[in-house]
């Protein structure tokens, strides 16, 4: 039991080293993307919560959700239970 406990570990750990931040942005939007998402409260769940983090970081839709699935991968976001996104990096830690 603990064996495959340390496997799925590993793996999660491997899956987490894995994740490669989206072609269409650069680490500066990444950023740009956090500190936006903070200052809304650190969760993304509807319209309204999109829209302002694409405007303050310069982001197109495409890009915003980029970067979201790059945060679940990465481990600094986790999905919320309803539906959304709660970012757990930065300032939302």
């Amino acid at each position: 039991m603990i064996r495959k406990a340390v496997l799925a570990t590993t793996g999660l750990t491997l899956l987490t080293a894995c994740a490669l931040p989206p072609q269409s942005v650069n680490r500066q939007q990444i950023a740009d993307y956090e500190a936006a998402v903070a200052s809304i409260g650190c969760e993304l769940v509807s319209e309204s919560d999109y829209l302002p983090v694409e405007l303050q970081a310069g982001l197109t839709r495409q890009q915003a959700l980029d970067i979201t699935k790059y945060e679940l991968a990465a481990g600094t976001a986790e999905a919320l239970p309803g539906g959304g996104v709660r970012l757990t990096t930065g300032a939302c830690a």
